[in-house]
């Protein structure tokens, strides 16, 4: 749903656009919002948000990629993802989009747009980036996991000429979120990672006609190539799993110690950085695993940094388990916050008191949130509006 908007409103205003009770009920009432955060929302491919046909050659979106090693007897090693993926002469790596061609290693989907849509950026989620404002939001096919949860899988568990695909080059994205007063793109939808070339393009061509970018990742990605991502982009939202190497390996088909790596990678260059953990029923639900996240969020990134506790809905591979109790959700948030974290938020519940962010000194409303929709915003320049107390985020 995008959110509806009375005029303009200047980032770090006092007041966002203020919604009456019969539109707060409305946000509240309407069913897509608890069971899509992830689906597809808004403008459908191929339709005027891209302006342009699908593509009819795939020789446009084939590019030299970036961080490999060549090996002997023309076989590369991939170095952008922990996988580390060795593949011989006409191969492909783990997520099927980068290939091996006589020894040198190319990414097909270089401005190749599968899904594009205008998103509030509360739907990434981002909450403390830029609340009530709307986010270009495009991916490619691909991805380097296979979480048998996963919301996007027609996408990411697919190759890219299995999917209908519009070229995109980086100057175009640009421009339309520009047209469409998207003040940011984001890489959302599928695993930004995997088509990391065309991201670093279109995050240094938006900034060059002074559009942001936000990542939506999960994070599997290795130093080198994350610490060069960060100098491009504005903020990076990390989907965090479970804090549990045995979900990463059994439901993930990864391992959660590069995740965890990335994020403390993330929080030493002083990017922007959000978490959201999907609470998945019997899986990694336990109060022992969100006592331990808890934990390490503080030990090791900070208490300033938001963390999500998302309902799960059944998707893909686990259509057998339920949606998450809000029980076990409230229960969670109880935890984190008795840890000590300052910003921990439930989402997939539209309404829920815990959608919207409270000052952690005098628990003041600073930014309310109904579902995808912002109403006040008591902050002035970046701080509560009470107390003075300092909110962290990109505000402004």
């Amino acid at each position: 749903m995008k959110a509806q908007r009375t005029g303009d409103r200047r980032a770090d205003s006092a007041v966002a656009p203020v919604y009456d009770r019969r539109f707060f009920l409305k946000a509240a009432a309407l069913p897509c919002l608890a069971g899509c955060a992830g689906a597809f929302v808004g403008v459908p491919l191929a339709s005027p948000v891209l302006g342009a046909p699908p593509a009819e050659s795939d020789a446009q979106f084939i590019q030299e990629a970036q961080f490999y090693e060549k090996q002997p007897y023309k076989k590369i090693k991939c170095k952008l993802c922990p996988r580390e993926c060795v593949i011989d002469d006409r191969e492909r790596g783990y997520c099927g989009v980068r290939e091996n061609r006589g020894g040198t290693y190319y990414t097909l989907v270089h401005s190749r747009v599968v899904p594009a849509h205008i998103d509030p950026i509360e739907k990434k989620p981002f909450f403390h980036f830029l609340p009530g404002t709307l986010a270009f939001s495009l991916a490619t096919a691909g991805c380097n996991v296979n979480c048998k949860m996963c919301q996007n899988w027609e996408i990411s568990q697919v190759r890219p000429e299995q999917v209908r695909a519009t070229y995109a080059p980086p100057a175009k994205i640009a421009g339309l979120a520009q047209e469409n007063r998207c003040p940011a793109i984001a890489y959302t939808y599928s695993e930004p990672v995997v088509f990391y070339e065309y991201m670093v393009d279109t995050a240094r061509a938006a900034h060059e006609v002074g559009v942001r970018s936000v990542v939506v990742t999960g994070g599997y990605i290795m130093e080198e190539p994350l610490k060069k991502l960060t100098k491009s982009v504005d903020a990076i939202k990390v989907d965090l799993k479970a804090y549990s190497e045995k979900f990463y390996k059994e439901v993930v088909n990864g391992e959660l110690k590069h995740v965890l790596n990335a994020l403390v990678t993330i929080r030493k260059l002083g990017m922007w950085t959000e978490i959201v953990y999907l609470v998945v029923p019997t899986l990694n639900d336990g109060d022992e695993e969100f006592k331990g996240l808890a934990r390490w969020i503080k030990a090791d990134l900070g208490v300033d940094v938001p963390l999500h506790f998302s309902r799960f809905h059944p998707e893909y591979l686990l259509k057998n388990l339920p949606p998450t109790p809000l029980e076990t959700l409230e229960r969670a948030k109880a935890i984190a916050d008795a840890e000590g974290l300052h910003y921990v938020y439930i989402g997939n519940v539209p309404g829920h008191p815990a959608e919207s962010t409270y000052c952690p000194k005098c628990r003041k409303v600073v930014v309310e949130r109904v579902g995808y929709t912002v109403g006040v915003v008591n902050l002035k320049n970046g701080k509560c509006r009470n107390c003075q107390t300092p909110i962290p985020g990109v505000w402004g």
